[in-house]
């Protein structure tokens, strides 16, 4: 005998997702709902909206990687429920995040005998390594004060205007004054000369960006060493270095190892780099490497023993997720320096058809360096019909994310287009790319002309005067004002917040 019942309503095993009526109603927002509702449906309503979210493959704003192998992906997901900070539950955890901080410490020629332990730590980015390598500068300087009786109220520290936004945290944050040594048209990077002479005796240290966020470019460490070096000697200072590597120090061993910018010159106490960039792993992780250990106060490091055995930690979070440390140790065994280098001389290499496709159009300034991160900065060499944010504009009709950003203070009168060169970036997608481009300065051209000679027709405007008709001719700068708004509204109705 064949037994059967009729579906119930509460009975949803059976129905089709998209014909419940989860998915018919919309779903509280701002306020926890009453009731649970099945997790196939939960999947589906957020699976559904995550797909108006850009493709972080031709996301070209951010230096953050955005692929990694299978193999990585499995332990990523297989330790996803590990919190780091369980030092005592998760040993192995651990000792691979010492692992990585000697590895790195060593790739950026700390000067460590050969079992002599890195100091460093792993952190949620770069933007924690920064707070903890600035604290650090901090409390030394204070401490070097206090013992001279001299106030400790007013530090500073020396950066370029084209620092992350990190250091105008740090600064803001933790009360330091934050003095900037402003840019100037076709000089995006910190001057050294300039900085040096902005140091004074309450400056805690002195930060150069190895891979401006802005253009790529490195600064110059070395000769800000070796300026530094002369100020402290006739002044009596101790002013420090820290170096900024987020974007470059995972770059710069591996393609230019003969240039000088890390621990090889003495001022630098302290480097960070971001893991999540070219380090080639998922966002979430960074590090932040010491000279030695008289460069990290022991006043800052605090000693727990509630997880189970003594543990010391310095972070300015607690718990984290231990997936991404190892999915940096994955990286740095699986590649080796070989593996880092094939990939960072192939970011280059697109980056340079990137740039040459761009200049063979005869329409860009290339604000770039060749030297430094593989990311190509980009500008109109005539602006006057289109600028470059109606370009970023466009580009988006065919999937690609291109940020067009102002340069800070004195520069700011430049903007400019970046496109940011990752390991998943082909050299095929780098050539169309140069197409995309070409094809939406052709649109803009042709809109342009199109407005022009609209607007061009109604340029004389006919009164009467006294029954007799005058013909009054508009000004050159009425016209202008009239295909800029004309192109402005015509803009404003195609932008989309999703990608075409």
């Amino acid at each position: 005998m064949v037994l059967s019942k009729t579906a119930s309503q509460s009975d949803v095993s059976i129905h089709s997702t998209f014909a419940s009526r989860y998915v018919r109603t919309s779903l509280p927002r701002f306020k926890i709902g009453e009731n649970s509702i099945p997790k196939e449906a939960a999947f589906q309503i957020i699976n559904d909206e995550l797909m108006l979210d850009g493709n972080p493959r031709l996301n070209l704003a951010s230096f953050v990687t955005t692929w990694m192998e299978p193999e990585c992906d499995k332990l990523i997901m297989d330790s996803i429920n590990k919190n780091y900070v369980d030092m005592d539950e998760y040993p192995v955890t651990t000792e691979l995040q010492n692992r990585c901080v000697n590895m790195i410490a060593r790739l950026f020629n700390a000067p460590l005998e050969e079992s002599e332990a890195a100091v460093g730590v792993g952190t949620v980015g770069s933007s924690e390594a920064i707070m903890l390598a600035g604290l650090a500068f901090k409390r030394r300087w204070q401490n070097k004060m206090k013992a001279e009786g001299k106030p400790y109220d007013k530090p500073n520290i020396v950066t370029g205007a084209n620092v992350q936004v990190c250091w105008e945290k740090f600064a803001r944050y933790f009360e330091v004054e934050l003095k900037e040594v402003k840019l100037t048209e076709g000089y995006y990077v910190m001057d050294p000369a300039k900085a040096v002479d902005m140091v004074d005796e309450n400056t805690i240290c002195v930060a150069a960006i190895l891979g401006s966020t802005l253009n790529g470019e490195f600064e110059d460490v070395k000769l800000l060493n070796d300026l530094l070096t002369e100020k402290n000697s006739k002044t009596g200072w101790d002013t420090p270095i820290h170096v900024d590597a987020a974007s470059g120090g995972f770059i710069a061993p591996f393609i230019y190892p003969e240039l000088e910018w890390d621990f090889r010159l003495p001022l630098v106490k302290s480097i960070n780099v971001s893991g999540h960039k070219y380090g080639l792993v998922y966002a979430g992780i960074g590090w932040v490497i010491w000279r030695t250990k008289e460069d990290l106060p022991e006043e800052l490091i605090f000693h727990i023993n509630y997880l189970g055995a003594d543990q010391p930690t310095f972070t300015l979070n607690f718990s984290k997720g231990s997936s991404q440390v190892i999915a940096q140790y994955y990286q740095l065994i699986r590649l080796g320096y070989e593996g880092y280098r094939n990939i960072m001389e192939n970011c280059t290499e697109n980056a340079m058809v990137l740039k040459e496709g761009l200049e063979k159009s005869g329409r860009f300034n290339i604000v770039s360096k060749d030297i430094g991160v593989p990311l190509v900065a980009f500008s109109l060499k005539d602006n006057t019909q289109h600028n470059e944010f109606e370009i970023s504009d466009m580009l988006r009709r065919f999937g690609w994310i291109v940020p067009a950003y102002t340069m800070p203070p004195d520069a700011q009168h430049v903007t400019v287009l970046r496109v940011v060169i990752r390991e998943d970036f082909s050299r095929t997608l780098a050539e169309r790319l140069v197409h995309d481009i070409v094809k939406v300065l052709h649109e803009l051209d042709e809109l342009t002309a199109k407005l022009t000679s609209k607007i061009s027709v109604t340029t004389c405007e006919e009164k009467k005067e006294n029954d007799t008709a005058v013909i009054v001719k508009k000004t050159e700068l009425e016209t202008q004002r009239e295909i800029t708004n004309a192109w402005k509204k015509f803009v404003k109705t195609r932008k989309t917040n999703g990608v075409c």
